[in-house]
């Protein structure tokens, strides 16, 4: 190798460090979006769970509410008691006995 081919390698290349450090920051820029990205996947992911949850409890809710008014419409016996101890009904033959209000905690 002669002396000029010496000189010549032993230069520094400002190109081949620009372009190889602009490698890397690219490579970190592209790593930080990905997991950025996959973080996001995950939490969307989650909130997919815990709405496909919430679905299935207001369907199960749902179906009760519609045989309980299945109930309600076919059975006399629920009918009458619901109207019993919802709405304070008593039927023509009950006896009722209205028991005085009990007195407070301070009295004799």
């Amino acid at each position: 190798m002669t002396v000029a081919a010496q000189a010549a390698s032993a230069r520094p290349r400002p190109l081949r460090a620009l372009v190889s450090a602009l490698v890397v920051f690219l490579v970190l820029v592209l790593a930080t979006a990905a997991l950025k990205g996959f973080r996001d996947l995950e939490r969307a992911r989650e909130r997919e769970r815990t709405l496909a949850a919430e679905v299935a409890a207001a369907e199960a809710r749902i179906e009760e509410a519609r045989r309980r008014i299945d109930r309600l419409r076919e059975d006399p016996v629920t009918l009458d008691r619901v109207a019993r101890e919802s709405l304070g009904l008593v039927a023509p033959d009950d006896v009722v006995i209205v028991l005085p209000p009990s007195p407070g905690p301070g009295a004799p």
